[in-house]
């Protein structure tokens, strides 16, 4: 983990990623994991379309060479992991990039985009929308296809 760092995605990727980073906390001996916060709001190519409010990006480390996974809740048209490459890039040059996220909607990509470490991978159809709930935020843990 020394060469490794993690990157939650606001808002909603950071409970998934916050998770994650405390399971390898209380099974991993390695004392300090290289974990923070994107916010890709300005990254993104549909800012433009409303006025969006940002969140807070917390990472107080260089990228630079460094294996950066990206934590988010829902992969769907791979624009939010689009947007997530384009930010990272302000913080360095990572030797490598990968992707974890909860759920993978499959068959819904925009772009040439896939996940490398996946929770569930489910098929919808594109009228369909994946609801993730947190407990932290939502008050139960629960994933919903609407």
């Amino acid at each position: 983990m020394e060469n490794t760092v993690l990157i939650g995605i606001q808002p909603r990727g950071i409970y998934v990623s916050d998770r994650i980073v405390n399971e390898l906390k209380n099974i991993n001996t390695i004392s300090k994991i290289n974990y923070g916060k994107l916010d890709i709001t300005f990254y993104r190519d549909d800012v433009r379309k409303e006025l969006k409010i940002a969140n807070q990006t917390d990472i107080v480390f260089s990228i630079e060479n460094k294996n950066v996974v990206i934590i988010d809740d829902v992969l769907w048209t791979g624009r939010t992991i689009r947007a997530a490459l384009d930010a990272l890039l302000d913080f360095g040059r990572p030797a490598k990039v990968e992707l974890c996220v909860l759920i993978d909607r499959r068959f819904s990509r925009e772009l040439p985009i896939h996940a490398d470490y996946v929770g569930r991978t489910i098929d919808t159809f594109p009228s369909q929308k994946v609801k993730v709930y947190w407990k932290e935020k939502d008050e139960r843990d629960e994933v919903v296809l609407i």
